[in-house]
C-alpha cells in the first residue's frame, strides 16, 4: 500500500494518547503517525517518546513551544508528510471522537476515486454520541450554515476527521490560509471544490470524549461564523 500517514495534534492528551497509539499502531493496515504537540504541559510528549521505540519507526513528534492552534498543527504536519512522501495524509482527533477503524473506510474512499474523504457526523442524519442537545444543534446547523454561504456541497462543513490526496496538499499554498482554529477546517474544505477536487463524505459516527478536555472556546465559535463570510467574499478575487 502507498505510505499513509495520521496527523493528531496534541495538547493535554495525557489520559488518552498512549491508547490511541496502540490502537492505531494494531490496525492490519500500516499507518504511521505524526504527533504534533503544542507543549503540553502534562506530559504527552514523553509518552510519545517512549513509545516511538516500540513501533520500528512508525511513529513520529514534532514539539512545539506552545498552543499555537488546530490550523498551524496541521500545516506543520501537511509540509512534513509531503517532505516524506506519504500519498494519503489525515488529520485525526486524538480523543477517540473519531474511531481510528473508520481510517479504513476513509482510505478506501481516496483510493477509489476522492481526492478528499471527509468522516461525516451528518452525511445520513445526525450521528453524535455523548454531545448536550445545544452543542449538537450548534454544530448541524453551523455545517448548514456553511452551506448557505459558500454553496459547498458538502454536509458536514467542520469535520475534523479527513484524508487528503497528496496532490490536494501540494496545490495548496499554506501561507495563504487564513484560519488557526475550527474555521481552517472549512477553509480547507472550501479552497479544496475551489480548486475543482472531488470531496466525498463517508458517514461515520461522532462520539464525545471521555476522558480529557475539549478545546472548544467562544472564540473559536466566532472565527468559524465570520470566517465562512470572509472566504466567500475573499473567493470572489482569488483563488488561494
Amino acid at each position: 500500500m502507498s505510505k499513509a500517514l495520521v496527523i493528531i495534534p496534541t495538547y493535554n492528551e495525557i489520559e488518552n494518547i498512549s491508547k490511541m497509539l496502540d490502537t492505531v499502531m494494531g490496525l492490519e493496515t500500516k499507518f504511521d503517525i505524526l504527533i504534533v504537540d503544542d507543549g503540553s504541559p502534562d506530559g504527552t510528549a514523553q509518552v510519545v517518546r517512549e513509545k516511538m521505540s516500540e513501533f520500528d519507526g512508525r511513529i513520529h513528534l514534532e514539539e512545539r513551544s506552545g498552543k499555537l492552534g488546530l490550523g498551524t498543527a496541521y500545516i506543520h504536519g501537511f509540509h512534513w508528510a509531503l517532505a516524506r512522501k506519504y500519498e494519503f495524509i489525515f488529520e485525526m482527533d486524538c480523543d477517540f471522537s473519531h474511531d481510528p477503524m473508520d481510517l479504513y473506510r476513509l482510505l478506501e474512499a481516496c483510493m477509489t476515486g476522492a481526492d478528499v474523504a471527509i468522516g461525516s457526523r451528518y452525511a445520513t442524519g445526525v450521528n453524535v454520541v455523548n454531545w448536550p442537545m445545544s452543542r449538537v444543534l450548534l454544530s448541524y446547523f453551523a455545517s448548514v450554515y456553511v452551506r448557505f454561504v459558500t454553496g459547498m456541497p458538502v454536509q458536514d462543513a467542520t469535520a475534523g476527521f479527513i484524508c487528503y490526496k497528496r496532490a490536494v496538499l501540494e496545490s495548496f499554498n499554506f501561507s495563504k490560509i487564513q484560519f488557526a482554529g475550527y474555521a481552517f477546517q472549512i477553509e480547507m474544505k472550501f479552497k479544496s471544490w475551489r480548486k475543482g477536487m472531488t470531496l466525498v463524505e463517508v458517514p461515520v459516527i461522532f462520539t464525545d470524549r471521555t476522558e480529557g478536555e475539549s478545546k472548544m472556546s467562544g472564540g473559536i465559535i466566532k472565527e468559524a461564523i465570520f470566517g465562512v463570510v470572509k472566504l466567500k467574499l475573499r473567493s470572489f478575487f482569488t483563488k488561494e
